[in-house]
């Protein structure tokens, strides 16, 4: 059964010579054990809103302090040693079975510089503290470090290899106890003195700093041996006493190309000098080291030129002057649009830094590192590669996610490189993350779920407030108005399913199709189109005056459609590529799946997961059930070669959330036919148990002429009564009862097999009194088939019939129903009723499906059944769409095909 799923078809992402790729996820990260948490504290492992980076011999240097308000601030400078020992290589083999639940996040500091432990964070004017350092650099032997707020540079003659271990140099001060600003002279700079510098760096011997507030970069020629020593050269002045405006609102810096406005960063490659211009949000280059002061760059990015003092050349995401026009204006077609932002465009830049062929940014305003291939010749050249963003346009700051993600960045600080990995300093979410070219590259929506393959953009509207006849509540969608007036016995549901029936009336919104979600008292609106135009769909509500109703529209537009998949723990997956391996094979029939195969490894967060069968264009695994702690993971693919050659891909991120359900279907064109079995070979029937059940309430479900009657006792439950009733109506001599596996419903069968078992009427009720309420789904049973037998036009569903779909992405299952059996690659051997966490709903021709049942299923890995009976009036409709839902995440659409003996008369 389990193989018949995977035999799944998609297209496959289009593969690219070995580089970095836009939106790919980073490979590790340091300084939290997840690459979404968050955790605010200070110890050898956990940083705070860490900033600045440098790598030198094999070793890591991270500044754990900023000045961009990110808490909490450490005011140290970490060291971990042997990164090439502590830091798996790109190809490495991760151990099988590990117990650490993320292997990629790593990270244990050996020393901490500006304090005399690991947990302690305080602020100090000392030969070994700090008050808010900013950037480190080391060439492998000197560790320099910035104190911005001491105003000075610090500086070791050695690396330190204890912790609090003091300074041997300070820069900008005479001496260890002072941090007065350009030492005392005011806005008047000097050769010696520094003011909130903010960037540092070493290259052959000489020692750069960038002296943020003094707009400026001053370079010693030899890295100093004595307290207060003067820089020999300056860049951005004139000399070095100009005099400098502490205002920034009253400061008139012009852009030019030998001028700057707070810069923040200074490196070279030996041969190049680049500085971080932050005020005038660009990043200028010079061809070769400058040796006189006041040298101007060659050649700007971020901006269309280096200026000449009078041209606009200092706008964050100047687009209008860089980036290609998106479109004209609706109501003038002679004035041109352009995209906020593009691959040519910075935003308060951050850093930059080259491995002498490329080029890379830490564009912090726009929560992004940008990657030039090539280190740029000409002004205001685009980037190459976006990383920390989908794609050169988009900006999403994780604040936005309300959690950080494996390919996500939010302004970041700082940049280093090993030859191998690029180090980010990721400020607000406490972490450093490494990225790491991959030998074969996959799209970042390469991980999708194995069932529904497409994703549609989805949106909802809540319904509340009081009831009062004659409120008129409008949904508007994409400018067309639909209304619903409320009356006088409504409830609640009956408006959210009015809403849902004028929505869906005749062929239904042409963009979207609506479905009740009573469990939330909602409409669940999905878009008809999968993909991105989805996504543009727009949503409004209003109300007439006066109505006591409240509509609440989940967003001005449908949103969810196309991007990299939601990936709930425990789901099926499909990764998409080329070259992935080079032979086709599927994983033996065993309880147990394997971990390698095909000399193919898939690595989740580390964590080498369960294969079912690998491509060179699709690799189907299952996502971990351990992974639930998240929402955000790293995956990547280790492929080992018959020669015996290790290729891996470039890392890609999914998001992960706790339920996002695919429904199986056959290979096609969407809406595809499901994979749907008829669920009985026996006339079934269903009483739905609901109400508040009250002591003394009689409760009754007739069997023909056969009553079968509970009285309700104190402490009762729904289910109680349920199960009571059951026993009772299990003394019948036609029929046997148990209950549904969704909600407190009873399911009743006939005993007898085929059709002499329909047409058992049964019938159900209550006192006058009694607050239980019994509800028969049908007067009778019916719909016998072949239990097992696939749902085809030659045999059809009827309605009434009670069927099975397979599905995967339902999460986890509650504890009591059998979760320890839930385990990663293995065979479901737990108990045959049990559910998922979030109920499941269903919508089948516009119409709701009474979920049955929703389970994992007994004998397969992944893979849940979802039990649904029909709508009794459902029209023959060869390709009925059918889709199911958990909360406000709806899988895919699929269809069945439904035959209606006895259509419903017009």
């Amino acid at each position: 059964m389990m193989k018949y799923f995977v035999l799944l078809c998609a297209a496959a992402a289009i593969a690219r010579s070995a580089d970095f790729t836009t939106g790919q996820a980073a490979r590790l990260v340091i300084g939290q054990q997840t690459f979404t948490a968050q955790e605010e504290g200070a110890s050898d492992r956990l940083l705070g809103a860490a900033s600045g980076v440098a790598v030198a011999n094999d070793t890591l240097f991270v500044v754990d302090s900023n000045r961009v308000g990110s808490a909490p601030q450490n005011n140290r400078v970490l060291i971990f040693p042997n990164l090439s020992v502590n830091l798996p290589a790109p190809t490495a083999e991760l151990p099988k079975d590990s117990q650490v639940r993320c292997q990629v996040c790593l990270g244990v500091a050996s020393v901490a510089i500006g304090q005399p432990d690991f947990t302690k964070t305080d602020i100090a004017l000392t030969q070994s503290g700090f008050r808010q350092p900013t950037a480190v650099a080391s060439n492998g032997r000197i560790l320099a470090i910035a104190d911005t707020d001491n105003n000075r540079i610090l500086i070791w003659n050695s690396i330190p290899f204890l912790s609090g271990t003091p300074a041997d140099v300070v820069v900008g001060q005479n001496d260890f106890k002072t941090a007065t600003a350009n030492m005392g002279s005011g806005n008047t700079p000097n050769s010696k003195g520094l003011r909130g510098p903010q960037g540092v760096w070493l290259q052959a011997g000489k020692l750069y700093v960038a002296d943020t507030q003094n707009h400026r970069v001053l370079v010693w020629n030899q890295v100093p041996t004595a307290n207060g020593q003067a820089a020999d050269l300056v860049l951005g002045q004139p000399n070095f006493t100009t005099f400098v405006e502490p205002d920034l609102t009253k400061a008139v810096v012009d852009a030019r190309a030998n001028t700057m406005l707070n810069p923040v960063s200074v490196t070279s490659d030996g041969t190049r000098l680049y500085v971080t211009d932050l005020g005038h949000n660009r990043v200028l280059i010079w061809n070769t080291i400058p040796t006189q002061n006041q040298a101007p760059a060659d050649i700007v990015v971020g901006q269309p030129s280096l200026g000449d003092g009078t041209t606009n050349v200092t706008l964050e995401n100047n687009s209008s002057l860089l980036c290609a026009s998106n479109g004209t204006d609706a109501t003038d077609a002679t004035k041109l649009l352009y995209p906020e932002r593009c691959a040519a465009t910075l935003n308060f830049p951050r850093f930059a830094l080259s491995d002498g062929k490329r080029l890379f940014v830490a564009d912090g305003g726009n929560n992004r590192v940008l990657v030039y291939n090539n280190v740029p010749t000409t002004n205001g050249q685009r980037a190459d590669i976006i990383l920390g963003q989908p794609d050169e346009f988009a900006s999403v700051d994780s604040i936005d996610l309300l959690t950080s993600s494996a390919d996500s960045l939010r302004t970041p600080m700082s940049l280093a490189w090993d030859g191998t990995n690029l180090f980010v300093g990721d400020t607000f979410n406490r972490r450093i993350m490494i990225f790491t070219v991959g030998d074969t590259a996959v799209n970042r929506t390469a991980v999708r779920n194995a069932a529904s393959q497409e994703i549609f953009a989805v949106g909802s509207v809540a319904v509340s407030g009081a009831i009062k006849e004659n409120d008129v509540g409008t949904v508007t969608i994409q400018g067309v108005d639909y209304k619903y007036t409320v009356l006088k016995d409504d409830t609640v549901t009956k408006i959210v399913l009015g809403l849902v029936a004028v929505i869906n009336a005749g062929n239904g919104d042409p963009l979207v199709f609506a479905r009740a979600n009573p469990n939330f008292n909602s409409v669940i609106l999905t878009a008809r189109k999968a993909g991105e135009d989805g996504n543009a769909i727009t949503l409004a509500v209003t109300l007439s005056d006066s109505a006591q109703l409240i509509l609440t529209a989940s967003g001005a537009t449908l949103n969810g459609g196309q991007d990299a998949a939601k990936i709930a723990p425990g789901t099926l997956i499909n990764i998409l590529g080329e070259n992935l391996t080079s032979s086709t094979v599927t994983a033996p029939d065993g309880p147990v799946l394997p971990k390698t195969l095909g000399g193919v490894q898939v690595y989740v967060d580390g964590l080498r997961v369960p294969l079912l069968m690998v491509s060179p264009t699709l690799i189907n695994a299952q996502m971990p059930f351990e992974i639930s702690d998240v929402s955000s993971v790293s995956i990547y693919v280790r492929t080992t070669d018959a020669s015996g050659t290790v290729r891996v891909t470039t890392a890609v991120g999914a998001p992960i959330i706790q339920q996002n359900p695919g429904i199986f279907a056959l290979d096609g064109t969407d809406p595809r036919t499901a994979i749907a079995v008829h669920s009985s070979s026996y006339a079934t029937g269903v009483v739905s148990v609901d109400g508040t059940p009250t002591a003394g309430d009689v409760a009754t479900i007739k069997i023909e002429d056969r009553a079968y009657s509970y009285t309700v006792v104190t402490d009762d439950t729904l289910q109680i009564v349920r199960d009571r009733l059951i026993e009772q109506i299990n003394q019948d001599e036609r029929v046997i009862a148990y209950p549904a596996g969704m909600f407190t419903r009873i399911r009743l069968q006939a005993k007898i097999p085929g059709p002499a078992g329909e047409g058992i009427a049964y019938s159900a009720s209550v006192n006058d009194t009694a607050t239980v309420i019994l509800s028969p789904l049908s007067p009778t049973l019916c719909c016998s088939n072949k239990a097992g037998a696939p749902i085809t036009e030659a045999n059809p569903a009827v309605p009434g019939e009670t069927i099975s779909v397979y599905a995967t992405g339902l999460g986890l299952i509650f504890s009591d129903d059998g979760s320890a059996y839930a385990e990663t690659g293995s065979k479901y051997a737990g108990p045959l009723i049990n559910q998922p966490n979030s109920p499941v709903d269903s919508l089948l021709g516009g119409k709701t499906a009474n979920v049955l049942f929703a389970g994992l299923k007994q004998g397969s890995v992944g893979i849940y059944e979802v039990q649904l009976q029909l709508n009794s009036d459902l029209p023959t409709n060869s390709l009925t769409q059918l889709t199911i839902a958990q909360d406000v995440y709806i899988s895919n659409i699929v269809t069945i095909p439904v035959y209606n003996p006895n259509p419903p008369v017009q």
